[in-house]
């Protein structure tokens, strides 16, 4: 798992910066207003609604702007947006997922097959590549807030199935049917994650050397900047140098 860390990261620290926050900030209110529209508008009833909620908080999304997104899902002038899932190959045969919410399939799939072609890889069938994953709950905290076997132990009782402790996170990894348990199990222990939802988990990661990770991590770049793409996995590793580089 340090291959998908490792570009989490990458991408974390990204979009810290002023010149792409808004876009996040866009997103995650797209997130926002579609989870309150497919279930109720009260975070406490709403599991999908209160992982979006607790990723804009993460990301000091200010108060009325998360108001404001779950207000517009009940108005009804809100577009309607489709839940898309993208698969394809990077340079390497690195598997890409990519899921995004949009109001204009064709042109979403547009861009995303452009992202593919330019970088040197292809987008392929819905399920080429899926399967080289799992579907699980993901619960990340601050590394800080607890030492790694204070938060394995803790996670353990919780019911998880495994905990990441490496960077600056600790991810627990659950089930997706025991993800809300030991979130709440969790969240009384150690407070408010930075992020609880439902992701793709590698099963097995690809090294690559680092002129093949900068072409793959410069295509995650472009489709993470694209309006509707919401999030990206992928299955591959680079060097501590590379990663250095693409952070400065």
């Amino acid at each position: 798992m340090s291959g998908h860390s490792q570009f989490k990261n990458i991408m974390h620290k990204k979009g810290r910066q002023d010149a792409i926050r808004s876009k996040l900030f866009s997103k995650l209110a797209r997130e926002i207003t579609v989870a309150a529209k497919l279930g109720m508008p009260d975070p406490a009833m709403n599991a999908r609604l209160r992982a979006a909620v607790i990723e804009a908080r993460a990301e000091n999304m200010p108060k009325d702007n998360i108001e404001r997104a779950i207000k517009k899902a009940s108005s009804a002038d809100t577009e309607n947006y489709e839940e898309v899932r993208y698969e394809g190959y990077a340079p390497g045969g690195v598997a890409i997922i990519v899921e995004a919410l949009t109001d204009n399939r064709n042109r979403t799939a547009g861009e995303v097959r452009s992202y593919f072609t330019k970088a040197g890889g292809s987008l392929a069938e819905t399920g080429a590549v899926s399967f080289m994953f799992d579907r699980v709950g993901a619960i990340v905290f601050d590394r800080a807030i607890a030492t790694d076997d204070a938060m394995l132990e803790a996670a353990i009782e919780a019911g998880a199935d495994d905990v990441v402790s490496e960077g600056d996170e600790h991810e627990i990894v659950t089930s997706i049917e025991s993800l809300r348990v030991a979130q709440k199990a969790l969240e009384a222990k150690f407070g408010e994650p930075h992020k609880a939802s439902i992701v793709w988990r590698a099963q097995n990661t690809i090294s690559v050397d680092d002129e093949t990770g900068e072409k793959i991590l410069r295509l995650i770049n472009a489709l993470e900047e694209n309006d509707d793409v919401q999030t990206v996995s992928a299955n591959f590793e680079v060097s501590d140098a590379l990663i250095a580089k693409m952070e400065d």
